[in-house]
């Protein structure tokens, strides 16, 4: 059975990670994967000249990003655009919603929520690496597409 789910960002311990150089984030999960039906929540805190994620979309999961401190380069399908507090970023699962976020300052934090749709399995592609992702309950695999498969091979 669902309850409401009362959060104040102070209660919820930061987790940092450093996974790639150029990568670098902190965030505090609000309302984390698993806990509530149909979303998630998180508080993303990006380091000047660092980004989160790599260019990608998804195919299942759609998300909005609100800027609440900050600035940062936003890279779209459609080009490259500057962003700031208080923007309010969608993103739609499709190509048409592929980003990637990246601090531009020198000195400030780029602070932003993060409001994910979550669909029990999604996949997401990374145009400029050539690399598809599944997302799930126990699950996360990422794959080159050039390692394409038959679908029979092993059958």
């Amino acid at each position: 059975m669902q309850e409401i789910i009362h959060t104040n960002i102070k209660d919820v311990p930061a987790e940092h990670k450093s996974p790639h150089e150029g990568y670098e984030y902190s965030f505090r999960p609000l309302v984390p994967y698993g806990l509530a039906e149909q979303c998630k929540v998180y508080l993303y805190e990006i380091p000047p000249g660092k980004s989160a994620y790599p260019y990608h979309y998804h195919t299942k999961n759609e998300e909005v990003f609100y800027i609440i401190s900050g600035k940062g380069l936003l890279k779209t399908p459609a080009g490259e655009k500057e962003v700031s507090s208080g923007d309010l970023l969608f993103f739609p699962a499709n190509e048409n919603g592929a980003h990637k976020l990246t601090n531009t300052s020198e000195t400030e934090t780029l602070v932003y929520l993060d409001f994910d749709t979550d669909n029990k399995i999604d996949v997401a592609l990374y145009p400029d690496s050539g690399k598809i992702a599944i997302w799930g309950k126990n699950l996360a695999q990422v794959y080159k597409t050039s390692q394409q498969a038959n679908y029979y091979d092993g059958e």
